[in-house]
């Protein structure tokens, strides 16, 4: 079963929450640049190409969503499948990649 579901007509943000911590405190990462990758495989691991430029949303109690524009004429068109999604935020000196749970359009 996918963590979202959506049907292959619909352009809406799906969102992935992002947890932060330095020194073992909470961290706002929503100054940093976020991309997110959407793959076939399970086994797969994105590389360069598979990135798209996403974004940040902060939702309630602080809680920081990496977010990307999802159907036709987003900033990725995806047909049906599952997908598992990646999550890549750059920040200095870390680059952090992330599976962050699983996309199925229908």
């Amino acid at each position: 079963m996918a963590d979202l579901t959506l049907p292959a007509a619909t352009l809406e943000y799906v969102r992935f929450p992002v947890r932060a911590t330095v020194n073992g405190a909470a961290y706002n990462p929503t100054a940093d640049a976020v991309q997110l990758a959407f793959l076939t495989s399970e086994a797969a691991q994105p590389v360069g190409g598979d990135y798209k430029a996403g974004s940040w949303e902060t939702g309630a109690n602080s809680t920081y969503l990496a977010r990307c524009l999802v159907g036709p004429a987003g900033t990725v068109t995806l047909t049906a499948g599952l997908y598992y999604v990646w999550i890549k935020i750059t920040d200095s000196p870390e680059v952090p990649v992330m599976l962050a749970g699983t996309l199925e359009i229908t």
